[in-house]
């Protein structure tokens, strides 16, 4: 049986991400139920601010994806001496591709059956994981829109492993080198005004995902970054606090690279258990973020089929906001509970049959 490796807390920031990716997206339909979507207030093209602790949500769970598989390679190329590219992708297709494919197919199915519109032009780039690309072009499918992010997990996926192979301290500067290049180019799009480049690296964020390797490299090499100073982590929960209230008020061009940066810190403290401030390792929090793959991924249908039921109110009071949110997120979390334990699990208990390095985070 293989190595086991288990960082404590880490399940509970992936909660702390599907929740607030969750409540973002409820928070743009809740026109749909009776309520008014830009209760959070709206940006510069009208559309409610909600879609922002989204988007956060997302380089959460980047810098986390970015953390805990890096540490594993790195783990793994020490155990065995090699990282076998080969199982890898295995690994990866297993716990994506079952649950990806299986709710493409659901929504095609509610396409038919409500009679949604699509664009059928745009189908193949969720069929080949490239779902980024409608979403940089601003033309995503009906209830898919969110599929961007895994497309952008899955392309970094690409080419990671096998930069993981060289020495660490290698890879270390070449992830130094590919964060201020990638960086260095959205700010030249930035300041030239070149839209279309600038939202295409907005979207395929690769940098914040080696914004987690960095951190993973340093704390395989034990190198101590202090990251778990007492202050360092109340500034951290600070930009989450503020992020969570919508008051989160930086340049677009810097805020997901420092949500990026504030999480790989925070991940520092829980798998240290040092100066926490929030301790995420609770068995509300380990589960929550256990089976945040299906929160992530059924929530948008969840939304328009609880739309459909008429479920809503005449009245905008808070009690009704309160309602809207908990209905839709503990809906989600029994659907991703379900799905989980009757569908997932089987091609997770095979993906670990392909892990010299197992992980329980």
């Amino acid at each position: 049986m293989g190595k086991v490796i288990h960082f404590r807390g880490l399940n509970g920031l992936r909660a702390i991400a599907a929740i607030a990716v969750v409540i973002s997206h409820t928070t743009l339909d809740l026109d749909k139920f009776g309520l008014i979507a830009t209760i959070f207030g709206s940006n510069s093209g009208g559309k409610p601010k909600g879609l922002l602790l989204a988007s956060y949500g997302v380089s959460i769970f980047f810098a986390l994806s970015g953390f805990l598989i890096t540490y594993l390679l790195l783990q793994e190329k020490k155990s065995t001496q090699i990282i076998n590219i080969k199982h890898f992708y295995i690994r990866r297709a297993l716990r994506i591709w079952p649950l990806y494919y299986l709710y493409i197919l659901l929504c095609f199915i509610v396409y038919y059956y409500f009679e949604v519109p699509y664009d059928k032009a745009v189908v193949p780039f969720y069929i080949f994981m490239l779902a980024n690309i409608p979403m940089i072009m601003n033309n995503m499918l009906p209830f898919l829109g969110h599929f961007w992010s895994l497309g952008v997990e899955e392309q970094f996926y690409l080419f990671w492993p096998w930069l993981a192979k060289i020495s660490t301290d290698k890879l270390l500067k070449i992830s130094f080198f590919l964060v201020i290049l990638l960086f260095g180019l959205k700010l030249f799009f930035w300041i030239t005004n070149l839209t279309i480049p600038l939202v295409a690296l907005s979207v395929t964020r690769f940098h914040t995902m080696i914004i987690g390797c960095i951190g993973a490299i340093f704390y395989y090499n034990k190198v101590n970054l202090f990251l778990t100073n007492k202050y360092i982590q109340v500034l951290c929960w600070s930009i989450y606090f503020l992020i969570a209230l919508n008051l989160f008020v930086v340049p677009s061009l810097i805020a997901n690279e420092i949500v990026a940066m504030v999480t790989v810190c925070v991940i520092y403290a829980q798998i240290e258990r040092k100066n926490m401030i929030i301790d995420l390792d609770n068995k509300i929090f380990d589960y929550i973020g256990k089976i945040s793959f299906g929160i992530y991924v059924y929530h948008p249908l969840i939304l328009f089929l609880l739309a459909k039921s008429s479920f809503g109110f005449k009245e905008s009071s808070i009690t009704n906001y309160i309602i809207v949110y908990l209905v839709v997120l503990l809906l989600t979390i029994l659907v991703a509970k379900l799905s989980y334990r009757f569908y997932e699990k089987r091609f997770i208990l095979l993906k670990n049959s392909f892990a010299k390095i197992k992980s329980r985070a």
